[in-house]
C-alpha cells in the first residue's frame, strides 16, 4: 500500500496515493480497498483526506467502486482534497461527488491541498 498517514500543521491527514497507476485498474482497486479499511476504522467526521490521482486514469470500471467506497466512508470523512483531477477526470469527480454527497475540493499542488485541509 502506497497510502499513509502524514502530519501537517499538527493534524493527521490520510494521504491516499493513487498516483502513477496509469491504466492499472487492479492496483487502484487494491489501494482503494486498503484505504477504505483505514477510513472506516476512524471516528465519524474525523478523517482529513488528501487523494492523489496524478497520472492515473479513472476508467468506467473504477467509477462504481469509487462510488461505493465513497458512500461507505462518507460518515467518517471531515474533508477531502484531491490532486491530479483535470479534464474528463474532473467531470467524473464532480459526478461522484453529486451521487455520494461527499464534497471534493480540487487542487493543483499538494501544499495548497494540505493547507486547506488543516485550516479550521
Amino acid at each position: 500500500m502506497k497510502s499513509k498517514w502524514i502530519e501537517f500543521n499538527g493534524k493527521r491527514v490520510l494521504y491516499q496515493d493513487f498516483s502513477n497507476y496509469f491504466f492499472n485498474e487492479k492496483a487502484v482497486m487494491e489501494e482503494l480497498k486498503e484505504v477504505q479499511g483505514l477510513v472506516i476504522s476512524q471516528p465519524d467526521n474525523s478523517v482529513l483526506i488528501l487523494s492523489n490521482f496524478s497520472n492515473t486514469e479513472i476508467t468506467s470500471n473504477l467509477m462504481p467502486l469509487l462510488n461505493e467506497s465513497s458512500s461507505k466512508t462518507k460518515s467518517h470523512v471531515r474533508k477531502t482534497a484531491v490532486l491530479g483531477i483535470t479534464g474528463v477526470k474532473r467531470t467524473l469527480g464532480d459526478l461522484l461527488s453529486r451521487i455520494t454527497g461527499q464534497p471534493l475540493m480540487y487542487f493543483n499542488t499538494e501544499q495548497e491541498a494540505k493547507e486547506w485541509l488543516t485550516r479550521d
